[in-house]
């Protein structure tokens, strides 16, 4: 059974940083691209950065760039966000995803309804 869980969410003043984690299990998904989108109350659910198989191809929202970094551990099946000089706005609750469409190896969409499993979430709030 395919599980992510997140962690590494929580409470941080303006202007500091996070590193949120999320662990893959029930198969091997190095071969997969996978996401971190993030919800705020009254929003829809928006990509913040996804990352290929290999690393080689990333995206980011245009809000995140040159803040945040998208990384991964194909070894740990794990991906990662680091998060710096956060901001009020980033306040939300951050999912990892992954998209296990073998037509879509090598491919990084920002597309939430193409990712097949999500974590639980981890809240991020961000105090000014």
């Amino acid at each position: 059974q395919v599980q992510l869980v997140e962690s590494g969410g929580g409470l941080v003043q303006a202007g500091g940083s996070l590193r949120l984690s999320c662990a893959a299990s029930g198969r091997t998904f190095s071969r997969y691209t996978m996401g971190w989108f993030r919800q705020a109350p009254g929003k829809e659910r928006e990509l913040v950065a996804a990352i290929s198989w290999s690393g080689g191809s990333t995206t980011y929202a245009d809000s995140v760039k040159g803040r945040f970094t998208i990384s991964r551990d194909n070894a740990k099946n794990s991906v990662y966000l680091q998060m710096n000089s956060l901001r009020p706005e980033d306040t939300a609750v951050y999912y990892c995803a992954v998209d296990l469409d073998p037509l879509r190896i090598g491919v990084v969409t920002a597309r939430p309804k193409e990712y097949d499993y999500w974590g639980q979430g981890t809240q991020v709030t961000v105090s000014s």
